[in-house]
C-alpha cells in the first residue's frame, strides 16, 4: 500500500531529476508500486508546503496531499509525458484544493517567516520594512497580522500564484502549466496581488 494511506504526510525532501521521474513512472504505470512510493516522497514535502500556504491548516494540508497522490495514481495512466511529472501532480494539488476553498469558504493566512517574496526582486516592498524607514520599530506582531489580512483579501487565484511563486520560487512558465495560463497571465496576476499587498501595506505603514 502506498504512503499516502498514512495518518501524516513526512516532508522527505529528495532531489528531483526529471529523467528518473519518468522512469519511475513508467514503472508505476506497469504496477510497481515501490516506484510510485519513490515519486510521493520525491515531491510530497514541495506539494505540501504549497497547500499549508494556501489552507493555513497542516490537517487539512496533509489530507489533501494524501488525496492528490491517490487521484495521480489512479490517473496515472493518463500521464503521457507532455510535461514533468512535477508539473502534473501540482496542477492536481492545486485544483483539489481550491476546490476545498470553495467549500469551506475560508480565507488562507500566511506567516511572517514564509512571505519572504524572494526580497531581492522586490524591492518596493523591501523598502516598506527595511531599516531605512521610520517605522523599523513597528511591532512585528501587528505586521503580521496586517499581512495576514493582506493574503486574505487577495482572491484565491492571486494567494495561489503569490505563494508558487513567492514562497515556492516556481518560474512563470511553471506556474502557467499548472495554473492552465499562459506566462503573461501569471505575471499579471503576481503584479496585481503585489500592488494589492504593497498598497495595504503602505498604508499601514504610512509610507
Amino acid at each position: 500500500m502506498m504512503q499516502t494511506t498514512t495518518a501524516a504526510v513526512i516532508l522527505t525532501e529528495v532531489p528531483v531529476n526529471q529523467e528518473s521521474d519518468i522512469l519511475l513512472v513508467r514503472k508505476a504505470q506497469g504496477g510497481d508500486i515501490c516506484a510510485y512510493d519513490d515519486l510521493i516522497r520525491r515531491h510530497q514535502g514541495r506539494i505540501y508546503a504549497t497547500l499549508y500556504h494556501m489552507t493555513s491548516n497542516h490537517e487539512d494540508a496533509n489530507d489533501l496531499v494524501q488525496e492528490t497522490f491517490i487521484k495521480a495514481y489512479q490517473a496515472l495512466g493518463n500521464f503521457k509525458g507532455d510535461s514533468s511529472f512535477f508539473t502534473w501532480i501540482y496542477r492536481i494539488a492545486v485544483n483539489k484544493t481550491l476546490n476545498f476553498l470553495k467549500q469551506r469558504k475560508n480565507r488562507v493566512q500566511m506567516s511572517l517567516n514564509d512571505l519572504d517574496f524572494n526580497a531581492e526582486h522586490d524591492p518596493d516592498l523591501i523598502a516598506l520594512i527595511c531599516e531605512k524607514t521610520p517605522h523599523h520599530e513597528a511591532n512585528l506582531a501587528e505586521l503580521q497580522e496586517k499581512l495576514n489580512a493582506g493574503m486574505r483579501k487577495l482572491s484565491e487565484t492571486h494567494r495561489l500564484v503569490m505563494t508558487l511563486h513567492d514562497v515556492q520560487g516556481l518560474t512563470h512558465e511553471e506556474i502557467g502549466k499548472i495554473m492552465d495560463c499562459n506566462t503573461g497571465t501569471v505575471r499579471s496576476r503576481l503584479f496585481y496581488a503585489r500592488q494589492q499587498m504593497k498598497s495595504y501595506l503602505a498604508e499601514y505603514l504610512g509610507t
